[in-house]
């Protein structure tokens, strides 16, 4: 690899080539050999990936911040006068699609691995060759949702298995991205589904407007919102009370595979949001009652069901060719995952795979514990 000549297109903040590059890893996965960047450096995006054979270079995607006072983020965040898209966030995994070669269109995690089962649902859901053949200096940044994905498992009214949104389109060299006006226009005329937009609002009513949309969105168990300035070079995001509870619920019924920044984080998000939006004690008791509930009846469920025996991880299905499926249980094996396949069966023309993705530090642990093992603290 001519890491100088990459180091030039790049355009990092680092002084030299090494300086940058020491930071990069070489992936040899599927016959293809990959440089990638596993976490941001330098102005870099984590993810970012150097496809040498291909003289390509796939930009992650940043990272976005998030706002845990509504109004005072806005106003602290965005410019008097500017105008704020915002749109609805999803809770699905997040890949960038890219043309780099002969092997047609990819899908790139947000880890910068090439995922072979993502890649074929978006060859399949999505009609890209005559945007490729147009654009072929872009990438799609898109949201792979639904109750049948590898990677999450929410469901959506609308969602039967699984489905692709497109929420922002960049240069995969640069990673400048489009205006949401023109992204949005981009994809209405390629037919690429794309999230809900709320609305575009000056900063003095975004506030109100943003709040409504959440109330919404946590009536029905959805995610949030991005704001986005209207050239989409600065967005922030805010999280409804729902997502924050099945978060955490997710989190405590794996105690010891999911890190505790990771609770802590989102109890926090539910302690600003309290602070401004809860405006009586009954209200804030109600949400206290919840939040307790999403953290101890899970954790008691695991550590019982493991107390009788049983295995207990994440359970994903996945639907799809006989080959994808093979790719793809073989990719998350490669990963280091522990998969135990439950169920594996034709519906409809399709080959369905029920599996497990064993949450092996909380299994070992609270057997540990079980058997009266010490917790050091």
């Amino acid at each position: 690899m001519d890491e100088r000549a990459y180091f030039e297109r790049l355009d990092s903040t680092a002084s030299d080539p090494a300086e940058l590059f020491e930071h990069f890893e070489q992936r040899s996965v599927g016959g293809r050999t990959t440089h990638v960047l596993p976490s941001a450096r330098h102005g870099i995006e984590r993810g970012t990936v150097i496809l040498d054979a291909a003289d390509a270079i796939v930009r992650g995607y940043p990272s976005i911040p998030r706002v845990l006072a509504l109004d005072a983020g806005v106003t602290s965040f965005f410019e008097s006068g500017e105008s704020i898209f915002a749109e609805e966030k999803l809770d699905g995994f997040n890949v960038r699609v890219a043309d780099v070669g002969d092997e047609g269109p990819l899908a790139f995690t947000r880890g910068g691995y090439v995922c072979p089962y993502t890649t074929a649902r978006v060859r399949d859901l999505l009609d890209l060759g005559e945007f490729f053949a147009t654009h072929p200096e872009m990438m799609l940044c898109a949201e792979l949702i639904g109750p049948e994905t590898p990677y999450t498992t929410h469901d959506y009214a609308e969602v039967d298995s699984d489905a692709i949104r497109v929420f922002d389109v960049r240069d995969r060299e640069s990673a400048v991205p489009l205006a949401v006006s023109e992204r949005r226009e981009l994809c209405v005329r390629y037919d690429f589904p794309q999230p809900r937009l709320f609305g575009r609002y000056d900063r003095s009513e975004a506030t109100e407007e943003i709040w409504s949309a959440i109330e919404e969105l946590d009536a029905d168990g959805r995610e949030g919102v991005v704001m986005k300035t209207a050239d989409s070079d600065s967005m922030v995001k805010y999280t409804t009370e729902s997502k924050h509870h099945d978060e955490l619920a997710d989190a405590f019924s794996l105690p010891f595979d999911l890190g505790r920044d990771f609770v802590f984080s989102r109890i926090t998000r539910e302690v600003f949001q309290a602070a401004e939006f809860d405006e009586s004690d009954e209200r804030l008791r109600e949400r206290a009652h919840d939040l307790g509930e999403s953290i101890l009846l899970p954790a008691v469920e695991t550590v019982r069901r493991i107390e009788s025996g049983e295995t207990v991880g994440q359970r994903h299905r996945v639907r799809g060719g006989h080959d994808d499926i093979d790719a793809l249980l073989d990719h998350l094996r490669d990963l280091s995952l522990t998969i135990e396949v439950e169920a594996d069966y034709r519906e409809n023309g399709q080959r369905v795979v029920e599996f497990l993705k064993v949450a092996e530090s909380t299994v070992d642990r609270t057997t540990y514990y079980l058997e009266g093992g010490t917790y050091d603290e």
